[in-house]
C-alpha cells in the first residue's frame, strides 16, 4: 500500500529515532492514519524515494496525497486541517 489519496500514511522503518518520536507524538492525537514499514513494503519504499529526492528518508507522511519528509507533529496537524479534516476524530 503506497500513498493514500484520501487518508494519512506514516512511512517509517525500525530503528529510526525520528520515526519513533513522531509516531509516539501522533499516538496522542485522535487522528486516523496507517503506519507502513518501508523495509517490509517495497512499494512504500519506492513512494518514499519518489518524494524524498531518491532517498528513503523517514518519517515521511502523506496526507491526502500531500507528502512531507521528516515533518513535525505541528506540520502534520496543519496538513490534516488543510487537506483532510475528515481524519480528525470528533
Amino acid at each position: 500500500m503506497a500513498e493514500d489519496r484520501d487518508g494519512m500514511v506514516v512511512y517509517w522503518r525500525p530503528g529510526c529515532p525520528y520515526c519513533m518520536k513522531l509516531r509516539l507524538r501522533l499516538r496522542f492525537t485522535r487522528l486516523r492514519y496507517t503506519e507502513v514499514n518501508i523495509w517490509r513494503d517495497p512499494e512504500a519504499a519506492a513512494f518514499v524515494r519518489s518524494v524524498a529526492d531518491g532517498n528513503e528518508t523517514v518519517p515521511t507522511v502523506s496526507v491526502a496525497g500531500h507528502a512531507m519528509v521528516n515533518p513535525s507533529k505541528r506540520q502534520v496537524l496543519d496538513a490534516v486541517r488543510a487537506h483532510a479534516p475528515q481524519l480528525e476524530a470528533s
